[in-house]
């Protein structure tokens, strides 16, 4: 089965109750692998701590504890820094938790489910959702 890794945009819309992410997740269970990266874990975590999503922290332990969390290796991080250095070549920039992301995507041959596609349709082989 694929791996579907949810970004954190997602996660975060899903956890206040936001009817297309909820939708869309349902529709991915079952067909694919759900997962996210610890990185997204990190950017939902540390958005419950900042914000006032409801269950706070606690709900999203539980959101996280449900996904396969992938973790950030040394061949993801050097995939990372390959496509940070390929889009910088270009005159092209992202912020690093995307660029950890998309390593930790690509590393683990999975789809990659985000708001933010403007970020990371700039990244060959990654496939979005």
């Amino acid at each position: 089965m694929e791996k579907l890794c949810i970004d954190s945009n997602i996660l975060i819309d899903f956890l206040r109750g936001e009817k297309n992410a909820a939708e869309t997740v349902r529709k991915a269970r079952g067909k694919y692998v759900l997962c996210t990266t610890a990185c997204n874990a990190f950017e939902v975590f540390l958005g419950t701590h900042l914000s006032k999503t409801p269950g706070g922290p606690a709900a999203a332990s539980k959101l996280i504890n449900a996904l396969q969390v992938l973790d950030l290796t040394r061949p993801a991080a050097e995939k990372a820094a390959e496509i940070g250095a390929a889009l910088k070549k270009k005159g092209q920039t992202l912020p690093l938790g995307d660029l950890l992301i998309a390593g930790t995507a690509l590393e683990n041959n999975c789809i990659l489910l985000t708001e933010d596609k403007k970020h990371f349709e700039k990244i060959p082989g990654l496939t979005l959702f």
